[in-house]
């Protein structure tokens, strides 16, 4: 089995990212810029990328668009990113698939990286998930509302897939957390909102409703008195 490859930026000045990579037996290699990215990359091709937004937004979010622009682009995006920037998170949601808050806990770190490089097999081929205009198709990971192909990132996916196989029904966002990232909460509360927010955003104005928030608890799809 071919050893995962990730791409880091920056160059890690401290040792916690690093550590983590090895203990988890990834192979990395740091990058200044994106002509560095596509020299460095492995025969096999980035199997995730890792950037910290902080210092060099500019740079790092020039780097998570090429990782996501390119014809063959495969590699999960995870963003790590201080309290004090997450406000350059904004304007960017298109170019990561999801994104943690540093300094970050070793096993947050863990279960968010795996969950984004391993694909789980969906059971059943073909199989169709449907509410009202929204279709999922859960072997190949499309998702269409009103006909309307929706790009979606894998997260993004994952999360409207766990809206939609139950809906009506209201679920915390360390429910949400948990079921959908795969991970323990440490305070990710921001993450679940993050998504949401971008979900909303391309279901468009006219079905941006389909998603609930319900005060004080979490999310839900579809309204409370839905019936199958």
């Amino acid at each position: 089995m071919t050893t995962p490859t990730i791409l880091l930026y920056p160059t890690p000045m401290g040792s916690s990212l690093t550590k983590v990579l090895d203990v988890l037996g990834f192979d990395w290699k740091a990058v200044s810029d994106t002509s560095a990215a596509e020299t460095l990359e492995p025969v096999t091709g980035w199997s995730g990328a890792i950037i910290t937004i902080d210092g060099n937004p500019d740079e790092a979010f020039r780097i998570a668009q090429w990782l996501r622009g390119r014809e063959d682009a495969n590699a999960a995006t995870l963003m790590l990113v201080s309290a004090e920037a997450l406000p350059e998170l904004a304007d960017n949601t298109d170019h990561f698939d999801d994104f943690c808050l540093t300094p970050f806990h070793p096993a947050e770190l863990e279960a968010r990286l795996e969950h984004m490089i391993q694909r789980h097999v969906d059971e059943g081929n073909d199989a169709i998930i449907t509410f009202g205009p929204l279709s999922l198709n859960i072997e190949t990971y499309q998702a269409m509302v009103d006909g309307r192909a929706l790009d979606l990132t894998y997260m993004e996916y994952e999360l409207l897939r766990y809206l939609t196989a139950q809906p009506g029904k209201v679920f915390t966002r360390e429910i949400l957390l948990s079921e959908v990232w795969g991970y323990d909460y440490y305070g990710g509360a921001r993450t679940v909102d993050v998504h949401i927010r971008r979900l909303r955003s391309k279901l468009g104005e006219e079905h941006a409703n389909l998603i609930a928030t319900v005060r004080s608890v979490g999310y839900r799809l579809g309204t409370a008195d839905w019936r199958a």
